[in-house]
């Protein structure tokens, strides 16, 4: 039995893009390891690259004409992954920390998650803050509501309400984000006579 025509039959050869003869523009602006730089047709920059032993690579594809660069392909595709290594390695992903009461939640249990919001506020991230209703306290939605109220109360110098409360379903809920200044700062690194 054959495989039907949209079956994958191994892996497609990877087409790369921008570089040698795949640049589609007619004359390119070539920049030369020794520093000269000409604006050439693109078959002629490509082959004055190959008799340096270097690929020509697409650098500003928007320019007029186009910018291209004598380069390794190889070493011009590592740096390009170290760069975005390190700027996913630099930037703060602020995530949504989910704390659920309940509309006769204790005032222990209140003061610990209020707490801890806190700390997730000062750590930049956001803070949603539902209270669940069971069976027949969904009559008392006024108690869900005078709740969420104090806690956004309570933590008014650390965090702002994004929106409104809103009741959906059966819970209540806000969301609380971090003001300004008590976003995280950057740990100095400690030094040894610390």
């Amino acid at each position: 039995m054959y495989p039907p025509k949209n079956f994958p039959r191994g892996p497609r050869p990877r087409i790369r893009e921008n570089v040698n003869e795949a640049i589609r523009s007619r004359e390119v602006r070539a920049v030369f390891p020794d520093g000269a730089v000409e604006v050439l047709p693109t078959h002629e920059a490509v082959r004055k690259a190959k008799d340096l032993g270097l690929d020509l690579i697409l650098v500003s594809p928007t320019a007029e004409p186009p910018v291209a660069k004598a380069m390794d392909y190889g070493q011009w595709q590592y740096e390009n992954k170290k760069k975005q290594h390190d700027a996913r390695k630099k930037q703060h992903v602020i995530q949504v920390k989910e704390l659920k009461f309940r509309p006769n939640t204790d005032d222990h249990d209140y003061e610990f998650k209020k707490n801890h919001a806190i700390r997730f506020l000062k750590e930049g991230n956001r803070v949603k803050a539902v209270v669940q209703f069971r069976g027949r306290e969904i009559a008392h939605v006024d108690l869900g509501a005078n709740l969420l109220r104090r806690f956004v109360d309570d933590l008014a110098g650390i965090g702002h309400v994004d929106g409104q409360m809103r009741l959906e379903g059966r819970s209540y809920n806000v969301i609380i984000s971090p003001d300004k200044q008590t976003a995280p700062k950057e740990a100095k690194p400690k030094q040894k006579g610390e």
